[in-house]
């Protein structure tokens, strides 16, 4: 955990909370988009199996 604080601390530097918004929002979004690929995997999976 103190790495990552150390990341967020040192790609804010320079512009205040902006870039660490952006990781975090990035992070976000590829976290989303995988969770639903995993989610929709098992669906379509189930289907075949009629």
């Amino acid at each position: 955990m103190p790495h990552t604080v150390a990341l967020l601390a040192a790609a804010s530097d320079g512009q205040g909370p902006g870039n660490t918004l952006r990781i975090v929002l990035l992070a976000s979004l590829v976290g989303a988009a995988l969770l639903a690929w995993f989610l929709l995997r098992g669906y379509r999976n189930d289907d075949h199996n009629d």
